[in-house]
């Protein structure tokens, strides 16, 4: 029927004459112009609605004592990848892994320790990366035990293995060279900052080799992250050791971080694990930050620092607008290690034992009713 309507529709163009011809070509010359606009309006408002996705995941403390470089011993050096097998899988899922390394990874020429001046074998970067961290943040009350040289040859063997540092520079020059890394589409800084350095002074003219947490510096390197990049994450080493929630000195560089810009901050240094929740920045600019991560790999023995946790999130962007977290969620860790200190393993809590720790259950109730308190849409995995 469509093809009969269609050649009597031609018989009759063609019967028309030359002024029908002319002013049927004209309308349908209107008419596809008429479907381009259309078109253009459409994939105009598409492209308004586009959207780019993605995961950032982030782990607590890597704070390498002597012990635990002693079970990574092997013939000829260190291997810490055992340690990390339980979580890779994890880690590698996310298109961002970010990794606090609290201790230097010196190397053993300058003489491997550990507390309370800590200097780490290179091998740790090699297990990191082979685990899925593709960025280490820097700045930590540990910086500076070793001195400069230990940072320098820690900055050295991170570019080795062509992964983002950030939070120590080995000069003024790196320093001023904003990370921002491009993830899925969308270009993410990465900022790290240290409440101070166990009173070991910077070096005169050296004040490159450690990003600290003061104020005006904090935020005007926010503001001018977030101009340069779509997402700006923070990574902040404050608050008291051992304490399950955040102290005012804590919540006032969040909030400083919230008001210039940051997209997220990520908290270590409490060894603990403390809450998640959303603080609202200036121009009604809500930010996602854990307060502490707690202990990712560690030596330290009581109960609460053995747990830490994989935080997620991810970054969603809409074409012409920055991008924003969402859908935060926290799996759980723990630090295993046999009697003597031997095999030490970070593993996902949901994948314990009562055997490997007694009332597991009730543990992972503990974590969940305490990191969800101020945010009560957080996913913990259990399973």
């Amino acid at each position: 029927m469509k093809r009969a309507t269609a050649t009597f529709g031609l018989l009759m163009l063609l019967a028309s004459g030359c002024q029908s011809e002319v002013e049927a070509t004209a309308k349908d010359v209107l008419f596809l112009e008429g479907m381009k606009q259309q078109e253009r309006m459409e994939r105009s408002v598409d492209s308004n609605r586009f959207q780019l996705t993605a995961t950032i995941c982030a782990v607590g403390d890597i704070l390498i004592h002597d012990r635990v470089y002693d079970d990574a011993r092997v013939e000829g050096g260190f291997d810490f990848s055992p340690m990390f097998d339980n979580v890779a899988p994890y880690l590698q899922a996310a298109d961002v892994t970010i990794a606090n390394q609290e201790t230097m990874i010196g190397g053993e020429a300058l003489g491997l320790s550990g507390y309370p001046a800590f200097n780490s074998p290179f091998e740790v970067g090699d297990a990191l990366k082979e685990a899925g961290v593709n960025v280490v943040t820097l700045a930590n009350n540990h910086t500076l035990d070793r001195g400069p040289q230990s940072i320098l040859n820690a900055l050295d063997y991170w570019d080795e293995l062509n992964m983002t540092y950030t939070g120590a520079f080995r000069n003024k020059e790196d320093a001023k060279d904003l990370r921002i890394i491009e993830s899925q589409g969308i270009s993410i800084a990465i900022l790290s900052y240290t409440y101070g350095t166990n009173g070991i002074p910077v070096p005169n003219g050296r004040d490159y080799l450690v990003n600290f947490a003061e104020a005006s510096f904090m935020a005007e390197q926010i503001r001018e992250a977030d101009k340069e990049a779509d997402a700006v994450l923070v990574a902040l080493h404050a608050g008291e050791e051992y304490v399950d929630f955040p102290n005012q000195q804590q919540r006032d560089l969040v909030q400083l971080a919230a008001d210039s810009g940051a997209t997220a901050v990520i908290g270590h240094h409490p060894h603990v694990l403390q809450p998640i929740e959303w603080v609202e920045g200036k121009h009604d600019h809500d930010m996602l930050v854990v307060y502490s991560l707690g202990n990712f790999l560690s030596g330290q023995y009581d109960h609460p620092r053995r747990v830490g946790g994989i935080f997620t999130f991810d970054l969603q962007k809409l074409t012409g607008k920055k991008a924003q977290a969402i859908n935060p969620s926290l799996m759980p860790t723990y630090v295993q290690f046999d009697e003597g200190d031997h095999n030490y393993q970070v593993t996902p809590m949901k994948d314990l034992t009562d055997y490997d720790l007694p009332d597991v259950e009730k543990h992972l109730d503990d974590v969940e009713a305490h990191m969800s308190q101020w945010l009560p849409e957080l996913t913990v995995t259990r399973e």
